[in-house]
């Protein structure tokens, strides 16, 4: 639950309207996005330290640098670095927060 928040009603949508967002602005200036993915196969640049937690879903992930791709579901949290790119390959519709740094 977040408290004493503002968030930005006007979604944002990426690939079509596959993966959606919301923004969510805090008083200390810290945002958070609440989104949706479908499935398929993405990929997103970053210019900001993320932090994504799934809250429901599966997917496959290929960070910066990396060779292999990683699961993750309900509950497991990734992180990508600032100013980089990575690939996602959704399963299943996926559920998740991302904040930034």
């Amino acid at each position: 639950m977040f408290k004493d928040v503002s968030v930005i009603r006007k979604a944002n949508q990426y690939f079509d309207g596959r993966v959606t967002s919301r923004t969510i602005l805090f008083g200390d200036g810290s945002r958070k996005t609440l989104g949706i993915m479908m499935p398929g196969d993405y990929e997103f640049g970053t210019d900001s330290h993320e932090t994504m937690e799934i809250l429901a879903g599966r997917l496959e992930v290929l960070l910066p640098g990396e060779v292999a791709w990683k699961t993750f579901t309900e509950g497991t949290v990734f992180e990508v670095p600032a100013g980089s790119r990575f690939k996602l390959l959704v399963h299943e519709v996926t559920d998740y927060c991302c904040s930034y740094a």
